[in-house]
């Protein structure tokens, strides 16, 4: 798991930023199923912000853990609202700074003209402090090309990119 990695990988990096921030992180993975949260745990000392990753594959599993009924039949479970859900969902259950979310279609089956295989929605959501209404989550679109542990890689990563970034951007 290896091929899309920078040098230094963004679990290290990102780790570090998390790490220097004071911030935690927690992650609900349907499509990457935990490779977030196993790339943040591969760091030495990822217990200094890393908090609970869910895997939530299925519809009953999203249910669980915040995504509303009426966004999984409005837009299905690949979806921004879905995945803007997802992340909130798991920040708030864990108590943490950040939640990951992703929900995609990592293949080779299962995609469509509208959302083929490789289509991720990646969510992100922080949270600010009490009072300050400086709380927040966003969703990206993106789309990867090569086989299902490919493009699983190329997801997890961009997310901890993405995480990354928003870091840099309120720090």
């Amino acid at each position: 798991m290896r091929e899309y990695a920078a040098d230094p990988p963004v679990e290290e990096t990102v780790g570090d930023a998390l790490r220097d921030a004071g911030h935690t992180v927690a992650t609900a993975e349907s499509c990457t199923g935990g490779l977030i949260g196993s790339l943040l745990t591969d760091v030495p000392g990822s217990s200094d912000y890393f908090d609970r990753s869910y895997v939530t594959y299925t519809y009953d599993a999203k249910l669980d853990h915040g995504v509303t009924r009426e966004a999984l039949d409005e837009h299905g479970a690949v979806s921004e609202p879905v995945a803007r859900q997802m992340a909130r969902g798991v920040r708030d259950r864990a108590g943490a700074t950040w939640g990951v979310a992703t929900t995609g279609i990592a293949g080779p089956d299962g995609g469509t003209d509208e959302k083929p295989v490789g289509t991720v929605y990646v969510g992100l959501a922080h949270a600010g402090d009490w009072g300050s209404q400086d709380s927040y989550a966003t969703v990206v679109h993106r789309e990867f090309d090569g086989d299902r542990l490919a493009v699983k890689e190329q997801i997890a990563r961009a997310a901890l990119t993405r995480l990354e970034t928003e870091l840099e951007n309120i720090t």
